[in-house]
């Protein structure tokens, strides 16, 4: 993916990845109006699937658990450099 996930797209899908979650419960939780959004890109963007096991359980796809992945790492990077400048300037 060239392009970074928003933040309530990460959010969401930190939020499906947590624990089995239910269509239901998605659309409950995630039902303001730009939470909504959220969950509907992540459908459109193939980041999510809901499986048709009886309770409409909500899964990440390989294509989401790669987004999710990638800002992990993305947020790991960016925080490193001020982890390292606030280790310094308590070592002053």
């Amino acid at each position: 993916m060239s392009e970074s996930p928003s933040l309530i797209m990460v959010q969401f899908l930190n939020w499906v990845a947590e624990r089995p979650r239910t269509r239901e419960q998605a659309v409950e939780a995630w039902h303001s109006c730009p939470h909504i959004s959220a969950w509907e890109d992540a459908i459109v963007g193939g980041y999510v699937r809901t499986e048709n096991d009886g309770r409409r359980t909500i899964m990440l796809t390989p294509r989401g658990r790669a987004v999710l992945e990638q800002a992990t790492v993305r947020a790991l990077v960016t925080s490193a450099p001020r982890r390292r400048a606030a280790a310094e300037s308590r070592r002053h």
